[in-house]
């Protein structure tokens, strides 16, 4: 299996929406108070050429045999300027997700390590990502990459 990763083109917006929906999909059945199924794309035609033209985000996809199986989405990001904070240049992972039929074969890991290459050349010194509770899987792959847990977010419901 040889898996090209690649910056991500206009002419990948409809491939690529079907991985996002995929990885929504994930979210709005574990998280239905905070997600929402759509009936259109969240992601409209003008956000993702946008995304491909801005130079502190970097949107990758994976193909094999010319079919896109994973794609990642990193974006700069500057501590704010206040004096409590360290001045630095980091990147968030936004978003990354690998077509089901595709996953543990490697994948994840190829976006991961093409993130943290380009991470490094627009000079970002670490790499942060969020992830949510339920997601097991996500939270070992991430750990068996060496990213550790910096901070927690909590919530509670309240009723009306």
């Amino acid at each position: 299996m040889l898996v090209n990763i690649r910056q991500a083109k206009n002419e990948d917006y409809n491939e690529l929406c079907k991985l996002f929906d995929e990885v929504d999909m994930l979210h709005c059945s574990h998280l239905p108070h905070i997600f929402q199924k759509s009936d259109q794309s969240v992601r409209n035609k003008n956000y993702y050429s946008e995304l491909i033209l801005d130079d502190s985000a970097g949107l990758f996809v994976a193909e094999i045999d010319g079919k896109l199986t994973g794609f990642i989405h990193a974006q700069l990001q500057e501590a704010p300027d206040i004096p409590i904070f360290v001045p630095r240049r980091y990147t968030v992972i936004v978003d990354i997700g690998v077509h089901s039929q595709f996953q543990g074969q490697g994948i994840g890991k190829m976006l991961m390590k093409t993130a943290e290459q380009w991470a490094k050349e627009k000079g970002s010194n670490s790499i942060e990502l969020n992830v949510y509770e339920f997601n097991k899987t996500a939270l070992a792959f991430y750990q068996s990459l060496g990213y550790e847990t910096l901070s927690r977010k909590m919530s509670k419901q309240i009723e009306s």
